[in-house]
């Protein structure tokens, strides 16, 4: 068993160069091998985004607060809140953050694949965002 007490992990700032806007990342947990999952919890401040990505095996997005929006490749921006549940599928590109007004939490869970969880890709523009 191993206890991770709230606290003893140091937020970081979410680096520019995989998100738009202000961004907070709480570490969770990344559990040790063989075992493949991680989790964090990410507070994006109105307009924050992430750029476009993709996760070998897929991810998890638990919203815990505010109101958010996430949209697939060619597909339409959804407006996420408090209780909602996103699965991205493995590979499938995605971006996710808060609406233009309100910030937005969400605990983000994904498993590696050859020490691998996610692929960062282009940044999502102003006029993407926007649509």
């Amino acid at each position: 068993m191993k206890l991770t007490r709230v606290g003893s992990q140091p937020s970081a700032k979410g680096p520019n160069e995989w998100f738009t806007g202000t961004v907070r990342i709480d570490p969770l947990f990344d559990a040790p091998e063989p075992a493949r999952v991680a989790g964090a919890s990410v507070t994006f401040e109105p307009g924050a985004r992430t750029a476009w990505h993709t996760h070998p095996l897929g991810q998890t997005l638990l919203i815990t607060a505010g109101c958010g929006w996430a949209q697939r490749w060619e597909g339409p921006v959804e407006e996420i809140r408090p209780g909602d549940v996103v699965w991205f599928a493995p590979g499938e590109k995605h971006w996710h953050g808060a609406s233009p007004t309100t910030a937005m939490t969400h605990i983000a869970i994904q498993e590696k694949l050859d020490s691998k969880a996610v692929e960062w890709m282009e940044k999502v523009s102003d006029e993407q965002y926007r649509r």
